[in-house]
């Protein structure tokens, strides 16, 4: 599959319908400005980065920017819009049965009835919500495994935020032999509950998205938008000067 390079991470040239048709086994990481930039400063994240199977442009900004390239990314593909269709396209596929690991307590379970509620069957069959601040317990990751053994899941999403999310797939999905697809998701878990709000279409399509999820979480999301999010562009000129 043809890619493009940002910074220092080769993001795949595909569309959404490229994407539902040949994604049914692997490991689907999206990154995004913030991804970029974890990868660019920390060579260990860069490495669990390349172990993926799929890595698509998770960001209109990204997209854009990479039209100054030779090549560049044919269509963003948000995590979270992905998701949604990705269950719609697998509505009548029996085999897919869906995990959802993230978000705060109480929050997948309702992600979990929405879905299956607007699917028409129990696509999403279990749900769990990681202790918040520190690392699972072995007790607590024997229950999970247990759990998702039991519960005949074929993929899971795991919502834990990034680095954290990709690092955990690439750690421990040997322990989830009945798990074939993995998608690092973010705040996806948060968007289908509709604890978080994504931002109507015309603000996606002006790449002002960014700006709507700021606006919902101000504190925690200021340090990423305005401190960090300008090194982008930095780093981004230092590569077209350097092409």
């Amino acid at each position: 599959m043809d890619s493009v390079k940002i910074l220092d991470i080769n993001i795949d040239c595909i569309t959404f319908h490229q994407l539902l048709e040949t994604f049914d086994r692997g490991i689907l990481f999206t990154p995004n400005v913030q991804s970029l930039l974890l990868a660019h400063d920390d060579s260990d994240f860069l490495d669990y980065y390349k172990k993926a199977d799929y890595r698509v442009c998770d960001s209109r900004v990204v997209k854009l920017c990479s039209r100054l390239l030779p090549k560049s990314i044919p269509e963003a593909i948000p995590g979270s819009s992905f998701f949604h269709r990705y269950c719609g396209y697998h509505a009548k596929d029996r085999d897919c049965l869906i995990y959802l690991i993230g978000a705060t307590e109480g929050v997948g379970s309702i992600a979990s009835d929405n879905i299956n509620k607007c699917i028409g069957r129990q696509m999403v069959v279990g749900s769990y919500s990681p202790p918040f601040g520190r690392a699972m317990t072995d007790e607590e990751m024997d229950n999970l495994v247990d759990d998702i053994a039991r519960s005949g899941a074929t993929v899971a999403v795991v919502g834990l935020g990034s680095p954290k999310q990709e690092k955990w797939i690439i750690d421990n999905r040997h322990r989830f032999p009945t798990i074939r697809l993995w998608m690092a998701l973010g705040a996806t878990i948060d968007f289908e509950a509709g604890t978080l709000k994504r931002a109507p279409a015309w603000i996606q399509k002006l790449c002002l998205e960014w700006l709507f999820r700021f606006f919902q979480e101000p504190r925690r999301l200021f340090p990423r938008y305005f401190i960090q999010g300008p090194r982008f562009f930095y780093y981004f000129l230092q590569q077209l000067l350097k092409s």
